[in-house]
């Protein structure tokens, strides 16, 4: 393992400092600076600035200049298009302007922040036989044609991110770029007998605790129970233990709940609710429950087939993505994959998804709260960290949704999800009584701390200076490394328990791991990053890519020679004890001393009011439209954001990497066309596929939550359905982000869409296998004028479905496949436009959201399964936003083939208008191209359900709806591509 701290009171060494820039050859393009100065005249920053970028490397060691040349050469430029420089830093030509650019600008990480791009250099360095002792990178920027206001804000804007980055104006002025000193050991405890109420609830702030008045208390009392003040380190120990991030006490807490329908009182929210309706499924199936293991481990777990299960979770990573959009949404994901590696003995990842909830691209800059990031700065960052994290650990990123409000300025919202393979053998762990503790993986640093407790409480202009360090930098190739490692101990059956290192780091992994046992943990065997941490700064960091396993004596030195092969760095830190207490040690001396049974059962029971009003709804009255005014409101659909092609961030996904890629997420000839779901086999001798699917849709949460679950259920399932999974072995998780929910009315809000969930899930026997809350979603700031402004997200239920098929090869797409196909419409379509794109076209508010009709959507569900499975179906698409006319074009373009359909048979059915019939978003419905020769087969299996025949596929290259002898939407294929396709064309 390499060494990274330098003694710097050891004989004088010849130690320099070189520094490596690299830049475009003469001809090439300054591509990085080119596109800065785009997105500088995009957020008014000056019209002429003139910007030029390098990339650099500085290196510390015993190295000649032959070597750091050799270094440049060999390694770090790609000479047929760049060039390099390659100088003691400080050198007066590193400060050159480059061509006619004039002030000059370093960024480079802050002390202790992850360096991915310097652990990889600084290894392959070390190689080459190159002595260099420390690596880190920089970028190196030229400004020129703006005034000085100007260039600080295109600075503290676009060039640097100062909650994980440094600037340096001028010339470099370093001798060395080692950090850290000998940390000098002092036991710290914490006053808290003496504390009144206000104090008590003052450290819980500033020391970034985040609790509650009664668990402040609790803890009070405990401890002078116990005669003694905490330490430090037990307080925060039980922070994170508490915190809501953790223990999703809110959700599980008691809750007097208030509606029209009088009041309800729930002992345990979650656990009546969601949990519940789990529970009566698994009841119901009794010998045919394919549940393995629900809310009980670090993903839910289903069977698959006789050899494996599949197991999937999704997390947030909201609040990071925040402060630090890569960072934030890099560790996102990394630590998601983490979840699946984690569960039971360990699975296997096999795909990702990701959802984002942004602001939008073009928000006025001039109009930011401060501490804000803009939107298109939070975007391409958070995009880039997925994307980044997942095709390094080379695991596809299959499925996933884009949503655009103003509301998730402040706070944008991250979902990323993996699902894994686990062996059906490897389901079940536990410690057991004398096992190690062994940690394996990155190494500890100050980056994380109180992540847990930062990610529970609300945002504010003075987060990203407060809490910089709750964010963390990852390093997906040290987790692929650990990955394998774990594969192979797996199998060799080396350890008895495994958990990943999340929120709370050690604290909560080893806490919640040794809950039934005991743990004793010796924090100066970590290890370390670099010098100088605290044995609490060990215990609660969130330094990534970490798992802790529990391993036998005698498999102790195996375990360690495996992760040596894969040059991964093992460390006992500790091991089980049977005391029932979490006993922490630093050189010997006690640290801290807490009984398991107060760390996980003492929390006192969250205890609230919520109440839900329904709102006072306007009737929304749709007019009738002209053909016109159809097209336009048509291509004004398809161009909306929410709708719009996201293509942009899906194609810098990998899909093929592992080999198991069904279907992907943009399908059709030219690979062009919106997916409903994705279709993943997860083993490559095995034709039998997994489905991934998610559902969201928070503008209907404004109008009426309940109906929002239940339709983001029915969109998550519905899309699930469309490339042919089964409904009767489809699992659904939940996500909940919500703004504060110590206000009554927010908090009625997020129990009115659990209920929601209860009631779907069980009518629809589809279990919650996991799920994952992130509470507090608001931000705050205190205007010049001394006046507090609050944004708050809306209510935002993401639902992700995975289904299972049993054959890959009959699941069918979205795209039109053959002129003359007839076109079905499955189900029911209602005057509902609440929330809807249409209304927001029309600049109309109100209405009724659509709503659920659990039976017959049922019926629909389990009629149109079994036409597909019987491959009557040759392309089928769900109607979500925008209604049939969107399904209708996306189907077209995504075929590159017309259609000419009627829709006068339902608007006679339903009494709706023909506007109204194109436009309406209602739940439960398909859009069908259906085997012409296997039309009266179809009908017959459709006899269940609603359905209309509305056309056919046609042989010609335009977008043909009428309604009887009425011309409604007659466009080119082409035209309404471009309008789906443009807006977010980056």
């Amino acid at each position: 393992m390499n060494k990274l701290n330098i003694s710097w009171t050891q004989e004088k060494r010849n130690v320099t400092l070189w520094e490596i820039d690299v830049c475009p050859a003469a001809g090439q393009e300054d591509v990085v600076g080119r596109n800065l100065a785009i997105e500088a005249r995009d957020l008014g920053l000056g019209e002429h600035l003139k910007i030029a970028a390098a990339r650099g490397f500085l290196l510390q060691g015993e190295i000649t200049r032959e070597q750091a040349d050799r270094a440049a050469r060999s390694l770090l430029a790609d000479t047929i298009v760049e060039t390099y420089t390659v100088l003691e830093v400080c050198s007066a030509e590193l400060s050159a302007p480059a061509d006619d650019h004039g002030q000059l600008i370093h960024v480079l990480p802050k002390p202790g922040v992850m360096d991915p791009v310097a652990l990889s250099t600084l290894q392959a360095l070390q190689d080459m036989g190159i002595a260099v002792e420390q690596v880190s990178t920089l970028r190196k920027y030229w400004l020129s044609g703006g005034e000085p206001e100007q260039l600080r804000q295109l600075s503290q804007r676009l060039l640097f991110n100062d909650s994980i980055e440094r600037i340096v104006p001028g010339p470099l002025q370093l001798q060395r770029i080692d950090i850290g000193r000998p940390y000098e050991f002092e036991l710290k405890t914490v006053v808290l007998s003496s504390l009144d109420d206000e104090q008590l609830m003052q450290l819980s702030k500033l020391g970034q605790l985040y609790l509650t008045l009664p668990e402040m208390r609790t803890i009070q009392q405990h401890f002078v129970a116990l005669g003694r003040e905490p330490t430090d380190i037990e307080l925060e120990t039980v922070a994170q233990t508490w915190s809501e991030h953790c223990s999703h006490k809110t959700l599980a807490g008691r809750i007097a709940y208030s509606d029209e329908n009088g009041t309800r009182q729930f002992e345990n929210m979650l656990k009546e609710t969601i949990f519940a309706a789990t529970v009566k499924i698994r009841a119901s199936l009794g010998q045919d429950d394919w549940c393995v293991k629900v809310f009980s481990d670090n993903a839910g777990i289903v069977k698959f087939d006789d050899d494996y299960h599949v197991v999937f979770k999704v997390e947030t990573h909201n609040h990071p993505s925040a402060i630090e959009p890569y960072g934030g949404a890099n560790t996102g994901i990394g630590g998601v994959i983490r979840d699946p590696m984690g569960t039971g003995l360990g699975a296997k990842p096999f795909c990702n998804t990701d959802v984002f909830c942004f602001a939008r691209p073009d928000y006025d800059p001039t109009k930011l709260p401060p501490g804000v990031l803009h939107p298109r700065r939070v975007i391409k960052g958070v995009v880039s960290g997925v994307r980044d994290y997942g095709n390094r650990m080379g695991i596809p990123t299959v499925n996933g949704a884009v949503y655009f409000d103003d509301r998730y300025l402040g706070n944008p919202l991250v979902y990323c999800g993996n699902a894994g393979l686990l062996p059906i053998d490897k389901a079940d762990k536990a410690p057991r009584e004398g096992d190690w503790i062994v940690t394996i993986g990155g190494r500890t640093g100050r980056d994380g701390i109180h992540g847990a407790t930062f990610s529970s409480a609300e945002l504010t202009s003075e987060s990203e200076s407060i809490s910089g360090g709750a964010v963390q930098i990852g390093n997906a190739v040290t987790e692929k490394m650990v990955l394998d490692v774990l594969l192979q101990a797996r199998e060799e059956n080396l350890y008895s328990a495994v958990t990943d290192c999340g929120a709370g780091g050690f604290s909560s992994a080893v806490g919640e791991m040794g809950e039934s046992i005991g743990a004793e943990v010796w924090l100066e065997r970590a290890p370390l990053k670099y010098e100088g941490l605290s044995y609490t700064e060990i215990w609660i960091s969130e330094a990534q890519e970490r798992m802790v396993f529990a391993v036998p004596p005698a498999n102790l030195e195996r375990m360690k020679a495996l992760c040596a092969a894969e040059g991964v760095e093992a460390s006992v830190i500790g091991q089980f004890v049977p005391t029932g207490l979490l006993r922490l040690l630093y050189d010997g001396q006690e640290v801290g001393c807490v009984s398991m049974e107060f760390l996980h059962a003492g929390r006192p029971p969250v205890v609230r009011e919520a109440n839900y009003a329904p709102p006072v709804l306007t009737d929304l009255s749709i007019p009738d439209l002209s053909r016109e005014q159809c097209e336009t409101a048509l291509k004004q659909i398809l161009s909306s954001l929410n709708v719009a092609s996201k293509h942009w961030i899906i194609r810098q996904y990998d899909h093929e990497v592992q080999g198991g890629s069904a279907i992907k997420p943009l399908v059709g000839p030219q690979s062009n066309g919106p997916g409903d779901a994705a279709v993943v086999r997860p083993r490559v001798d095995s034709d039998r596929g997994v489905v991934i699917s998610c559902g969201m849709n928070p503008c209907y949460g404004d109008l009426d939550p309940y109906h929002m679950a239940a339709s983001a259920i029915d969109e998550a399932v519905r899309n699930a359905i469309a490339v042919g999974a089964d409904p009767t072995r489809i699992a659904i998780l939940d996500n909940f982000c919500w703004g504060n929910t110590e206000r009554p009315e927010t908090l009625g809000s997020l129990v009115r869409a659990a209920l929601a969930c209860h009631d779907v899930a069980i009518a629809w026997q589809t279990p919650f296998i996991s799920g994952k809350d992130s509470l507090n979603n608001e931000f705050t700031w205190t205007e010049e004028g001394g006046t507090k402004q609050t944004i708050a997200i809306p209510p935002s239920l993401l639902i992700s479905a995975m289904g299972q098929v049993d054959d890959v090869a009959n699941c069918i797409t979205m795209d039109l496949k053959e002129v003359g196909n007839p076109i079905y419409l499955i189900g029911e379509t209602h005057a509902e436009f609440g929330g809807s794109h249409l209304a927001r076209s029309l600049g109309l508010t109100g209405g009724q959201v659509p709503q659920v009709r659990l039976d017959s959507a049922h019926r629909v569900f389990q009629a149109m399964h079994a036409a597909i499975r019987a491959k009557t179906v040759r392309a089928c698409h769900d109607l979500s936003e925008g209604g049939l006319a969107v399904a209708l074009s996306e189907m077209s373009f995504a075929g590159q083939l017309g259609v000419s359909v009627d829709v006068e048979s339902i608007a006679n059915n339903s009494g709706l208008s023909p506007s109204e019939v194109l436009f309406s978003e209602s739940n439960s419905r398909f859009l069908v191209e259906v085997d012409a020769q296997a039309e009266s087969q179809f009908v017959e299996m459709l006899a269940s359900a609603s359905w209309y025949k509305l056309g056919t596929v046609a042989d010609h290259e335009r977008v043909q709806i009428c309604s009887g002898e009425y011309r409604l939407i007659d466009v080119p294929w082409i035209e309404l591509f471009k309008a789906w396709h443009q807006p977010l064309d980056w």
